[in-house]
C-alpha cells in the first residue's frame, strides 16, 4: 500500500523510504486528530441538550466555545518550543493524557461559568498539539511530499466529523438517564478517555525523528536524515531563517497567518454550529442529525487528499491555496442563500469544508519551507496560535448574530467574507507571489 504519490519522488528508493515512514506514522497520527478534533467540537452535539440543563443561551455558547481557544494560544509557542527541545514522544504524549482527564471531565459542569473555565482550561492542556504535529512531519517528510503528510494528518477533521456526529448522536440518544446522567454527560465522558489512552500509547510507539528509528534500516535512516539535511541547508541558502526572531519577522509567514485564521473561522465555524445548522433543517433524531452533519466531511475528505497530492506534484501552492479559499467563501454563500432548501444547503457546506480543509494542506506545507529550525517551530506555533483565535472568533460571532438576529445564515455570509481575505492574503505571500520558484525545495523529479 502507497500512501505518497510516485509523482513527488525522483527515484523508487525514495518513494519506497517515504512510503515506509508514511505507512508507520501517518495513520496513528491520523487517528489522533480524530479523538482531538472530536473533543474539541463535540461541544457542538452536548449543545443541543445541555444548554437547557445548565441555562447556557446561544451566545453564552458561542463564547464558552471559542473561550478554548484563548486558552491554547496563550501556550502554543511555548508549547511548540518545549517539543523541539525534548522530543516529540514524550510532549505529545504529556499533552494527550491531560486534556483526555479534562474533556472527560466536562461532564460535571453544572453552570455557564463552569463551562467557561473547564473549556478554557481544556485549551491550555491541547496547545502545541496541531503545530506539534506539523512540526513533527517536517522532521520525516521533505517539502515536496509534505502536502500530502498534511491531507493525510487534516482527514482527521473530516473522519472526527464522518464517524463522530453520528457516534455523538447515537450516545446522546442511547445513554441519556443510564446511571442518572444525562446523555451530554455520556458524551463528554465517552469521547474523553481515549486520548487518555492513547497518549500512554504515544510514548512508546513514536519516535523523536529518523536517525535511530528501529523500524527503518540503517540505509533508509542515513538516507533520510541526508535528504532533509540537505534540504534544510538549501532552504537556509534561499533565504530560510532558523533564528527564533525570524518567525516574527517574515512576512511570508505573516500571509499564511491571516489565511490560516481565515480558514479557522470557516472550518471551526461550521463544525461547532453543524448541529444546530441540521436541525434547523427540520431534522429532530439526534442520529439522523448526526448522520447529515457527517455528510460534508465525508465529501471534504476526498476532495483534500486529491488537492495535496497535486499540489505535491506540481509544486505549485500559491493558486492552489487561493482557489481552495475561494471555494470555501462560496460554498458558505451558497449555504446562506439556500438555508431553507436542505439538499442545496447542504451542498453549500459540502463545498466550504472541501475548500477549507484542502486549503489547510496546502498552506502547511509552507512555514518548514519559509523557516527552519527554532524558527519553524516558533513559526508554526505563531500561525496556529493567531490563526486559532478564528476557533473563538467565529462561534462567537455566530452566536451573538444568531441571538440578535434570529437567523443563523446571516453568520455564514460573515465567514465567507473572512474566508475570501484569507484567499487575497494567500495571494499575498512574497516568496510565491515574486514567482521565485527556488524559494521552495522541489522535488528532484521536478528541480
Amino acid at each position: 500500500m502507497k500512501l505518497l504519490s510516485r509523482g513527488s519522488f525522483q527515484n523508487d528508493q525514495d518513494w519506497h523510504v517515504y512510503n515506509k515512514i508514511a505507512l508507520r506514522i501517518l495513520p496513528f497520527l491520523f487517528v489522533l486528530y480524530v479523538i482531538a478534533f472530536l473533543d474539541r467540537v463535540n461541544v457542538g452535539f452536548a449543545k443541543l441538550q445541555m444548554s437547557a440543563d445548565i441555562g447556557l443561551s446561544d451566545m453564552a455558547f458561542g463564547f464558552g466555545a471559542g473561550v478554548f481557544f484563548i486558552g491554547y494560544c496563550l501556550c502554543e509557542i511555548p508549547s511548540n518550543v518545549m517539543l523541539q527541545r525534548i522530543g516529540a514522544r514524550f510532549w505529545i504524549a504529556r499533552i494527550m493524557v491531560v486534556w483526555g482527564l479534562l474533556s472527560a471531565s466536562m461532564m460535571f459542569v453544572t453552570t455557564p461559568t463552569q463551562f467557561y473555565v473547564m473549556r478554557f482550561l481544556l485549551g491550555v492542556a491541547e496547545a502545541g498539539f496541531y503545530p506539534g504535529m506539523v512540526l513533527y512531519m517536517t522532521y520525516w517528510f521533505p517539502e515536496h511530499a509534505r502536502s500530502q503528510g498534511m491531507a493525510y494528518f487534516n482527514l482527521g477533521i473530516a473522519m472526527a466529523g464522518v464517524l463522530g456526529s453520528p457516534l455523538s448522536g447515537w450516545i446522546m440518544q442511547t445513554f441519556a438517564g443510564h446511571w442518572g446522567l444525562a446523555g451530554w454527560q455520556w458524551l463528554f465522558l465517552i469521547e474523553g478517555l481515549p486520548a487518555t489512552i492513547l497518549g500512554i500509547v504515544v510514548f512508546f510507539y513514536l519516535d523523536n525523528g529518523p536517525g535511530k528509528a528501529k523500524w527503518l534500516t540503517t540505509e533508509e535512516n542515513e538516507r533520510v536524515v541526508r535528504q532533509l539535511e540537505e534540504q534544510r541547508r538549501k532552504s537556509e541558502h534561499n533565504g530560510a531563517s532558523h533564528k527564533f526572531r525570524a518567525a516574527f519577522v517574515n512576512k511570508g509567514i505573516w500571509c499564511l497567518i491571516l489565511t490560516n485564521f481565515a480558514l479557522l473561522c470557516g472550518t471551526y465555524g461550521v463544525s461547532f454550529w453543524m448541529p444546530q445548522i441540521v436541525k434547523n433543517l427540520g431534522v429532530q433524531s439526534l442520529f439522523h442529525t448526526g448522520l447529515i452533519a457527517a455528510i460534508p466531511f465525508a465529501v471534504a475528505s476526498v476532495v483534500m487528499v486529491y488537492i495535496s497530492k497535486r499540489s505535491d506534484r506540481t509544486q505549485e501552492r500559491r493558486w492552489h491555496g487561493t482557489l481552495c479559499c475561494v471555494a470555501s467563501a462560496c460554498g458558505l454563500m451558497f449555504s446562506a442563500f439556500f438555508h431553507d432548501n436542505a439538499y442545496l444547503s447542504l451542498i453549500g457546506l459540502s463545498v466550504a469544508m472541501s475548500g477549507g480543509l484542502a486549503g489547510f494542506c496546502v498552506l502547511w506545507a509552507l512555514p518548514g519551507v519559509l523557516l527552519t529550525g527554532t524558527a519553524a517551530a516558533a513559526g508554526i506555533a505563531l500561525i496556529a496560535t493567531i490563526g486559532n483565535m478564528g476557533g473563538y472568533a467565529s462561534p462567537f460571532m455566530i452566536g451573538w448574530i444568531k441571538e440578535s438576529t434570529g437567523h443563523l445564515e446571516y453568520g455564514l455570509y460573515v465567514l465567507a467574507g473572512m474566508t475570501l481575505m484569507g484567499a487575497f492574503s494567500m495571494l499575498a505571500v512574497p516568496q510565491l507571489r515574486k514567482g521565485n520558484k527556488d524559494y521552495l525545495v522541489q522535488s528532484p523529479r521536478n528541480a
